[in-house]
């Protein structure tokens, strides 16, 4: 985990109160924490003659969107924000009160800032760009506010280097949802313009986040497809802006030497992936908390939306939404949400018996009956009664919290239920052990989950089997899965992934100790599980939960959990990264897949490579489309420059993760959970940020991208 003050939501969040604060820098002292609270302390508006200033902010869609995650009203209201609207929206005039406009630099957007200056609606703009707006752009605005007469209300204007989304502390995305950009960068109707845009605005998003950390990054990449355009185009513009600006925005970032005798080198290293090196983890049902959440709700940024039967017993009645935000001070979710699924049913039943020893301890000290007595009771112990008052506020939170959890946790335990979701996740574990008759078995199999959770098996098992499956056989895998009511339009496009090349998987468990472990481990929480399994749904029923579908089950389902915890695998985008920064310790085939990987330097003089066309990172070497082809398949020698062996074997202690073609909260997680394994106390402090176009789950990815691509090919 990284260090108070040094993840990237925290800088994130430094820059935006940055931005709130009329671009003022703003003190943080040494005691803001921001590990128990995840925010950093709220700072009091600057001043004017001694009167605070108060503003209103103004965003758009992606503006909004970078702000929701990470900061909620109240810390707004700390910075002086007294409203906060959409760009779009009707705005009634505020004339005295000056405007922070945060805002992507679009001709729509730059009309909207002149339309509210020419009306009079606030006293003056502050106007911030989420990314470096064009020169052309710029030359526009300055001619739309000379010919309005409005240039003079018009106090400030900067670039942000903001347009990217941070969800968890080393989790971010560049919202590319509505791109689509698996299909644009798969799909051979895709022009050469969508994909310069496609690239464009990854390679700005990129450059916003290396911006952000403050550090010049080494990047590594495969040869052709997407990531080897998006490397170069990356590291000419960092290269340009560091050699062509004398006060460039690294100039004042300094970072300590490591003191540690062969410590890894203390530049980060950006590592870009395209999709198509692992479509598995997009597609697999997981057993974390976070991506059990991500994978059966609907979700959007921080909030998840449980739809909950009105009565469970007459279906006809409707369903009921309920949403929840997982916000960044949520100490539950922040402990929990990489953790196996039955391990945080477990601490949760810990965290609700230590709120009511803690009540009861107060209620004794004061005298009441009951903790909700406190406020009304006037006999207590003068200063008993003042400490648990001040414990109340607190108290009350964490009860909230942990109450929040219970009905996300019922949830889960019900779609777990209906949907088989750990047989799922078993028959994942070992899909390769899988015969075609097996497979065909369970497809054909009526009581096993939703049409997509086979359709999920299915292409898994299919992109992973060593196994031929014939044209036959081939339609007789279509007939069951159509028959299952599976939606089959993506096979097409599965076929010819697999027919271009075999998908390569690193993924392994890391040896036989471990997995030994792995069961004892199992055995021994399955003993404890099973003696909480009852406590359980007594918890559910003491917070209101529904039960009456849950209560007869909980025990029997909770009995298998043996059977629900993962083994300790590492995922191919995992043993990629370890072949990066630390490959003394990676396995030889992690190695061998990264050895050829293309290296660039923006402060080197060499380690630079020419620009692709568009249409080469789709071509195999004929000059034929071949939709699905992994990065570098058929191609020639690819432009860019070879890491010598020094620079391949010289590790790293930082690493940022990039996924073009959409994010997996699997990747992120299994990413988490290395850097911490391999970060003992006589180890080198590992730290992994993980990236993403964008976060979509297996449902969105299949239909949105999937899809699509089947249905061109068919």
């Amino acid at each position: 985990m990284a260090s108070r003050g040094s993840s990237l939501r925290d800088k994130q969040i430094v820059s935006i109160k940055k931005i709130l604060n009329l671009n003022e820098p703003v003190e943080t002292s040494e005691t803001d924490d921001t590990t128990t609270s995840g925010f950093l302390a709220p700072v009091a508006p600057i001043l004017k003659d001694g009167r605070p200033i108060w503003k209103v902010l103004v965003f758009d869609d992606l503006g909004r969107d970078v702000i929701s995650p990470v900061l909620q009203v109240s810390h707004l209201r700390s910075m002086g924000v007294t409203m906060h609207m959409h760009i779009s929206s009707s705005r009634a005039p505020i004339p005295d009160v000056p405007a922070i406009y945060l805002v992507e630099p679009n001709p729509a957007n730059l009309q909207a800032i002149t339309n509210d200056l020419q009306k009079g609606l606030y006293g003056s703009a502050y106007v911030n760009f989420l990314s470096s707006i064009p020169r052309p752009l710029l030359e526009d605005f300055a001619a739309q506010a000379a010919t309005s007469g409005t240039s003079e209300q018009i106090a400030q204007i900067f670039d942000q280097y903001l347009n990217f989304i941070v969800t968890e502390p080393d989790l971010f995305s560049l919202g590319m949802q509505k791109q689509h950009t698996y299909w644009a960068l798969n799909s051979a109707k895709t022009k050469d313009e969508e994909l310069d845009g496609v690239v464009d605005r990854v390679v700005s998003g990129l450059f916003s986040v290396v911006v952000t950390m403050g550090l010049t990054c080494q990047i590594r990449c495969p040869r052709g497809a997407a990531a080897e355009m998006i490397a170069t185009k990356l590291d000419r513009k960092l290269r340009d802006h560091i050699l062509n600006s004398k006060d460039n925005l690294f100039s004042s970032q300094t970072r300590p030497s490591s003191s540690a005798a062969g410590a890894p080198a203390s530049r980060p290293v950006l590592i870009i992936l395209d999709r198509n090196v692992d479509l598995m983890p997009m597609l697999s049902h997981s057993w974390t908390y976070q991506s059990l959440c991500f994978d059966i709700f609907k979700s959007e940024l921080n909030r998840i939306t449980i739809e909950t039967p009105v009565d469970s017993t007459n279906p006809a009645r409707g369903t009921t939404k309920k949403a929840y935000d997982l916000a960044a001070n949520d100490f539950f979710w922040q402990k929990n949400a990489c953790l196996p699924f039955p391990q945080v049913a477990e601490d949760i039943d810990a965290e609700l018996t230590k709120y009511k020893e803690e009540a009861e301890a107060i209620t004794k000290k004061t005298g009441v009956s009951d903790f909700e007595d406190l406020q009304n009771d006037t006999s207590a112990s003068a200063q008993h009664l003042k400490a648990a008052i001040t414990l109340l506020p607190e108290l009350r939170e964490r009860k909230a919290t942990l109450d929040m959890h219970m009905n996300i946790l019922a949830a889960i335990l019900g779609e777990i239920q209906n949907r088989q979701l750990d047989n799922y996740f078993e028959l994942e574990q070992s899909v390769m052990k899988q015969t075609k008759a097996q497979m065909l078995e369970l497809i054909k199999t009526g009581d096993k989950g939703k049409p997509t959770d086979k359709l999920r098996l299915f292409i898994i098992w299919f992109l992973s089997t060593e196994q031929d499956v014939s044209r036959q056989e081939w339609a007789q895998f279509e007939e069951a899965l159509s028959t299952a009511e599976c939606d089959t339009a993506c096979l097409s496009y599965i076929r010819q992934v697999r027919a271009t090349t075999k998908m390569t998987q690193l993924t392994t468990v890391n040896n036989t100790a471990a997995a030994g472990q792995q069961q004892s481990g199992s055995s021994d929480l399955l003993q404890r599980f099973s003696a909480i399994s009852t406590r359980f749904t007594d918890r559910l029923k003491e917070t209101g939960v529904p039960t009456n579908v849950l209560s007869s089950n909980v025990a029997s389902l909770l009995g298998g959990i043996k059977d629900f915890l993962p083994a300790d695998r590492d995922l191919t985008v995992t043993k990629i990264t370890e072949s990066i920064m630390d490959p003394s310790s990676a396995s030889s085939s992690a190695i061998a897949k990264t050895e050829h990987y293309l290296y660039f330097d923006p402060r080197s003089a060499n380690a630079r490579g020419t620009m692709p066309q568009p249409s080469a990172m789709r071509a195999t070497a004929s000059g034929v489309s071949a939709p699905g082809g992994l990065p570098g398949a058929g191609l020639g020698q690819a432009p860019g420059t070879g890491a010598s062996f020094g620079q391949r074997r010289q590790g790293f202690s930082e690493a940022l993760v990039f996924m073009v073609g959409g994010g997996s909260m699997d990747e992120y997680g299994n990413l988490q959970e290395w850097a911490n394994r391999t970060s003992g106390t006589d180890r080198v402090k590992r730290r992994v940020v993980y990236g993403a176009s964008e976060l979509v789950n297996a449902g969105q990815f299949i239909t949105n991208e999937l899809d699509r691509l089947g249905k061109e090919i068919s």
